[in-house]
């Protein structure tokens, strides 16, 4: 295994840097295929966040993988690469999946222990497949960091060390008050229709607000969104969906508004908030939870508003408590990653332990094949107890070692006992090459898209 990670997440770097450096879906397309085409890169996935954004690859030499992957991100985020570098980590083999799989159980959010990174994960993986940029070690590497980070959701008590980015910022806009009691009676405006945005819309229903008004360029993500939100029907809000035209008009009945696009400029300027403002009594709150933002941040000097957008909740995000339960994580990690780095090296020699039981099948045909030829008396029933005489010796010579070897190799510095193997009994090198390559098909088409 040659994992490496190279990015940067909002414990790198600045909210300015990130916000610059974000990848929209078609360019986080194109830098995977540009990654694979690059010399040390066999395998590539991007994982790209409000907060981070990293890129995972298979390589066949580090220091020149390092610098390839970073030389990469420069070029689609737009950020030079001198002024990126500072912000840059790199994790390699048995430290980049520690860190994946830290990222999945919501260890390394901005709010410790929020859920939403696993469908960000899930995504990232999808779009692998979709691209077929994502070989057997990438597909293995995410959907084991999926299941990892459900184990800690639903074995330990890691959600009640933060809660979602929705929900803290909402606390944030309530200043103390319980969300439930502050946002009863109020009007919401939703701008957007992506899984952030419908998070937002759900957990303002269930919060208690009276009306949840959707604005999307696209009109049938937007209704949708309202069909889901009237079908819950629990929570008895009012919803409807508008175009992006009609956000000026709904922005002066808004007491509440949260926005969430793929936008790459402003969608609220300060400008059209004070006009929204003029004539209105009570304080309006917006939460900007887009990145690049969508809320000009100069709002924040205008009476009458409070605003929260994800520089501010990372630095409010900073204080938490951390509860005992994300100790008991971190241990699951570390047992996860030492059980997948086992599985990947036991991986490695299958191949060659292949390649020699089809040597040794090849020896007994070629050896029965000859005793017929000097006994050809033998009948049926005899020919058969000899034949079957033969493969319980092979089989019984060959199991210990074979065993033996998988469990050597998926020690720590087993990667070698493949290579042993090979040299002691003489096999060629292509057939093993074969098995590997016909052994990764069959992972590429059974294991795709299962999560």
């Amino acid at each position: 295994m040659s994992l490496l990670v190279v990015g940067l997440s909002h414990r790198s770097a600045p909210v300015s840097v990130l916000e610059r450096a974000s990848l929209p879906t078609d360019a986080q397309v194109k830098l995977l295929q540009d990654a694979l085409a690059a010399e040390p890169a066999t395998e590539a996935a991007v994982l790209a966040t409000c907060n981070r954004i990293e890129l995972y690859a298979d390589v066949d030499k580090f220091h020149a993988g390092v610098a390839e992957l970073s030389t990469l991100l420069a070029q689609h985020s737009g950020v030079g690469l001198e002024e990126l570098t500072p912000y840059l980590y790199v994790h390699y083999e048995d430290r980049a999946v520690h860190h994946l799989f830290s990222v999945a159980c919501g260890l390394d959010s901005m709010v410790v222990g929020e859920g939403q990174i696993l469908g960000q994960i899930k995504d990232a993986l999808a779009l692998g497949q979709e691209l077929h940029t994502a070989g057997r070690l990438l597909n293995d590497l995410f959907q084991q960091a999926l299941r990892v980070g459900k184990r800690a959701h639903s074995e330990t008590g890691i959600d009640r060390a933060g809660q979602s980015l929705v929900t803290f910022g909402l606390e944030q806009l309530a200043a103390g008050d319980a969300v439930e009691a502050w946002a009863k009676g109020k009007r919401a405006l939703v701008i957007g229709a992506g899984s952030m945005s419908s998070l937002a819309a759900a957990t303002l229903a269930r919060a208690g607000v009276d009306e949840i008004v959707i604005a999307n360029r696209t009109a049938a993500r937007a209704d949708r969104l309202v069909q889901i939100l009237d079908e819950s029907g629990s929570t008895g809000v009012s919803a409807r969906a508008v175009d992006m035209g009609s956000i000026g008009d709904e922005l002066t009945r808004a007491d509440v508004v949260v926005s969430c696009t793929g936008a790459t400029g402003l969608v609220l300027t300060a400008d059209a908030v004070e006009a929204a403002l003029y004539g209105r009594t009570g304080q309006q709150a917006l939460l900007d939870l887009a990145m690049p933002r969508d809320i000009d941040v100069a709002v924040h000097r205008l009476g009458g508003v409070r605003f929260v957008d994800i520089e501010s909740l990372a630095e409010a995000s900073a204080d938490a408590p951390m509860a005992a339960d994300v100790d008991q994580v971190r241990t699951l990690v570390c047992d996860e990653v030492a059980a997948f780095g086992a599985a990947q090296r036991a991986a490695h020699i299958t191949p060659t332990v292949v390649a020699l039981r089809a040597m040794a099948a090849d020896v007994v045909s070629s050896e029965v094949a000859r005793l017929e030829g000097r006994l050809p008396g033998l009948d049926d029933k005899q020919r058969a107890e000899v034949i079957r005489t033969v493969r319980r010796v092979v089989d019984k010579l060959l199991h210990a070692p074979t065993v033996r070897v998988k469990q050597l190799a998926s020690e720590p510095g087993g990667a070698g006992y493949a290579d042993a193997l090979r040299e002691l009994f003489d096999l060629d090198p292509q057939t093993v090459a074969a098995v590997s390559r016909a052994d990764l098909n069959d992972t590429d088409g059974v294991g795709r898209g299962r999560v």
